[in-house]
């Protein structure tokens, strides 16, 4: 793909080659790849060299350095930075009712299949006047956000919140009381990746009271046995007891997950035991992987590995088992009312699907995009849904 882009570029266009094989392997892309002019981390820039042509590309101050530099910067709060990091670079436009905020960056948790924290960090959360302050440049067009980070309920922990200002916002978890202060500025407010450990009452009914009952729980697997090997947090009977909870707290609220399959010492009962837990929690929506070894993390020194086409055969036996069970929950929808945010002509969403991830609401084109309208569910076909207009509101939106 990197020579691909090189191909493609442009006249005067540089490459930069950035993200987890940039930090990993940036010295060897610097080395056998000439064509990049910049290889760039999650930090300090791991490489700025010469272009070989200064005719072919014309004269640019990066065209001066040939050694690895460090780029000063001031964070997204006004604070100075000692470098560059993926937090202060400045969001793109928004063109959609809804955008992604970012709110960390690195993770202080140590999953045995996860390299996140050789390459990321630690947690850096940014600082709540920050998050805020971005939503609200987002302007009134914006509708929904949605909050990600490698461990989005960990927000905070890693920064001095005074005790007065943790008072005030009534919060065990400094997210919950972020999350209360967005919800006063924008209508829906979506949380992505959330570790279940993390998931107390507090927790429930703050994500609640933003509008969009939607849980995004990174389980990785149900086994006991096998989450003390990934390092993981609970078992089977400790995750029912929270989606238990979430259900009493909100009926209607939306529930996704991911597994792996195929980690080491993966036994049949281990993948059994999976099967069963997705016939009885019911997720709305979950996605399956095997797993991919990755250099230096703890599930590298671990034996009994799983052959792949043994991995691959139980992903398709949990995708199966879920596919049914997420197109029987779309279909008992239909006849029920519901709001969604158009996202584009003809395309909505509701509480129950994150963008770009979940299946989509297909309503009349002729509803505006950035308004949240009531519409009856008329049709289901596998993850997706079709709507018409609720006849009260069209007849309101016509006066």
């Amino acid at each position: 793909m990197i020579l691909e882009l090189a191909e493609a570029r442009p006249e005067g266009v540089r490459l930069v080659v950035t993200g987890c094989l940039a930090e990993r392997d940036g010295a060897e892309l610097t080395r056998c790849m000439p064509e990049v002019d910049l290889v760039v981390g999650f930090g300090v820039p791991v490489s700025l060299r010469r272009r070989a042509s200064r005719r072919a590309r014309g004269t640019t101050g990066h065209d001066a350095a040939t050694k690895p530099r460090g780029i000063q910067a001031r964070a997204a709060d006004g604070t100075a930075g000692a470098s560059f990091d993926l937090l202060n670079l400045p969001r793109p436009p928004v063109k959609a009712p809804w955008a992604y905020v970012k709110v960390a960056e690195g993770c202080d948790r140590r999953c045995g299949f996860c390299a996140i924290p050789q390459f990321r960090g630690r947690q850096r959360s940014r600082s709540a006047e920050s998050v805020i302050g971005e939503v609200e440049s987002l302007g009134d067009d914006v509708r929904e956000i949605v909050l990600v980070a490698q461990d989005v309920s960990s927000w905070g922990r890693d920064r001095d919140v005074p005790e007065d200002v943790r008072r005030a916002r009534g919060a065990p978890r400094p997210i919950v009381g972020l999350l209360r202060e967005l919800r006063e500025r924008v209508e829906r407010v979506r949380l992505l990746y959330l570790y279940p450990s993390s998931l107390d009452e507090a927790m429930v009914e703050a994500i609640v009271a933003t509008g969009v009952a939607y849980f995004d729980l990174s389980l990785q697997h149900v086994s006991r046995p096998l989450l003390g090997r990934m390092r993981r947090w609970g078992e089977a009977q400790t995750f029912l007891d929270q989606v238990s909870v979430i259900r009493q707290v909100a009926p209607d609220a939306a529930l996704r997950s991911s597994f792996i399959l195929g980690y080491p010492g993966e036994t049949e009962d281990d993948h059994d035991r999976l099967l069963e837990f997705l016939e009885e929690v019911q997720l709305d929506w979950a996605g399956f992987f095997t797993f991919s070894e990755e250099v230096g993390t703890y599930a590298t020194r671990l034996s009994e590995k799983v052959p792949t086409a043994l991995a691959l055969e139980r992903l398709r036996e949990c995708s199966e088992t879920q596919d049914a069970i997420t197109a029987a929950k779309r279909a008992a929808l239909v006849r029920e009312r519901v709001s969604v945010l158009v996202d584009e002509p003809g395309t909505g969403r509701s509480h129950r699907e994150a963008p770009e991830i979940d299946g989509v609401v297909h309503v009349p084109r002729v509803l505006p995009v950035g308004r949240i309208e009531d519409v009856m569910v008329t049709g289901a076909a596998g993850p997706d849904l079709w709507a018409e207009p609720v006849p009260e509101c069209a007849a309101g939106r016509a006066r």
